[in-house]
């Protein structure tokens, strides 16, 4: 079994978009998937932008944009180094390094090269759960990816609203239950609030959702249709198919 020799956890090789883009990742602890490909489909990025990724991880949405929008150029931001690591070798693995870098740093105190510019736009997948509202899980490494620990979701809203230049794009994917804490944040410099559900499948709640809002704008908030990921069956939609396998974008305009 393949490990990092540098803290021996168990790494496994992963596909996303089809295998269109190969992920290595820990096998325990927080692991990418459709919540990344997802998120990515939703950012209205265009060639020649600048893209910030807030709480990179290894590198997944990154990746699934830079596949699907050429000449865009990524920056990551990473907390653990362990991940951060991981996200270099996927840039790596998958031919993108002229286009995309993490690094590693605390949106408190960011490196340089991330805090002191702007970006076109914005996507963050902040942690899920308000600190000592949740167990917390006992692996350390998807603990902190998905507990706010130190710095709440408010910090990172407001984080993402500042690297993001007026008119751009600071798109978020959190947990439904959250989200009016979601829109309070956005709300501090944004506007044109698009509210875009995941529902499960029909007639279920949407667990997670997507939000986007534009730095600088005034405008009122629209709840999309969204996207139901499952048939009635249980199988990926006509829809999410798309966008899952083929790397499809996905319209947030109202």
């Amino acid at each position: 079994m393949p490990t990092n020799p540098d803290s021996a956890v168990a790494i496994t090789q992963d596909g996303l978009l089809d295998r269109r883009i190969t992920l290595r990742q820990p096998r325990h602890g927080y692991r990418a998937g459709d919540d990344a490909v997802l998120l990515a489909a939703a950012v209205p990025a265009k060639a020649g932008q600048a893209v910030l990724d807030a709480g990179a991880g290894v590198g997944a949405v990154s990746l699934c944009l830079a596949w699907r929008c050429p000449d865009l150029t990524l920056h990551g931001l990473e907390l653990q180094p362990e991940l951060a690591r991981l996200g270099g070798d996927n840039i790596a693995g998958n031919g993108l390094a002229d286009r995309v870098a993490i690094l590693q740093g605390d949106i408190r105190q960011p490196p340089a090269e991330i805090g002191q510019t702007v970006f076109a736009h914005t996507v963050c997948n902040p942690p899920f759960h308000v600190a000592g509202r949740a167990s917390a899980p006992p692996d350390r490494s998807k603990a902190i990816a998905h507990g706010e620990g130190e710095t709440p979701l408010q910090d990172w809203l407001a984080f993402c609203l500042r690297r993001t230049v007026s008119g751009g794009s600071v798109t978020i994917i959190h947990r439904s239950e959250r989200l009016s804490a979601v829109l309070a944040g956005l709300r501090q410099g944004a506007g044109d609030i698009v509210v875009f559900p995941l529902w499960a499948r029909p007639g279920r709640p949407a667990k997670r959702t997507i939000v986007q809002a534009r730095v600088g704008a005034k405008g009122p908030d629209v709840m999309h249709p969204g996207l139901c990921l499952l048939d009635a069956d249980g199988n990926d939609s006509e829809a999410a198919r798309k966008v899952l396998r083929d790397g499809a974008a996905l319209d947030l305009s109202s």
